[in-house]
């Protein structure tokens, strides 16, 4: 009786379309629980830190040291994926694997107009080295987390269509 060492590999079980939240000073956390979980959507929380998730389908990621939980998003996310994220670096590097980009006041990044950003962010960064203001973010409005919370359904309707 013959006998075979073949192996047969079993392909991987594709993961679940998920939302990459860059929760650290993410202001929108609680609007993107409620939205994923009308959506039955997994959320991957990712910070420097532990904090507080409701628990189901959203899980904490904790990823200790300087631009780890940016490198743990980026090499993480994947095609259709929903990155949630103010840091236009890491924009960039989401959008290059495939996934859509949402920044909490609602603003869609994409191939489009992540070089603009990308260069209006290396500029303000210079002007500050230089010692100049550049001024920060507007306080969050009613009207910033409104916008959000529609955008974000857009995408989510615009992924699971397919158009990822």
């Amino acid at each position: 009786m013959e006998s075979t060492n073949e192996v047969t590999e079993t392909p991987p079980v594709p993961r679940p379309l998920s939302i990459f939240v860059d929760a650290d000073a993410c202001p929108v956390k609680d609007e993107v629980y409620k939205v994923a979980t009308r959506h039955a959507m997994p959320v991957l929380v990712v910070a420097n830190t532990a904090m507080r998730v409701p628990g189901g389908l959203v899980q904490m990621v904790v990823c200790t040291g300087f631009g780890a939980a940016d490198d743990w998003i980026a090499e993480q996310i994947g095609l259709g994926d929903i990155a949630i994220t103010a840091d236009i670096p890491l924009a960039a590097r989401c959008l290059a694997r495939g996934a859509r980009v949402i920044d909490a006041r609602g603003h869609i990044f994409s191939e489009n107009n992540i070089a603009e950003a990308l260069a209006l962010r290396e500029m303000l960064e210079e002007r500050r080295q230089y010692g100049e203001s550049t001024g920060g973010p507007s306080p969050m409005t009613p009207k910033d987390r409104s916008r959000f919370l529609s955008k974000l359904d857009e995408i989510i309707h615009s992924v699971r269509k397919g158009r990822g």
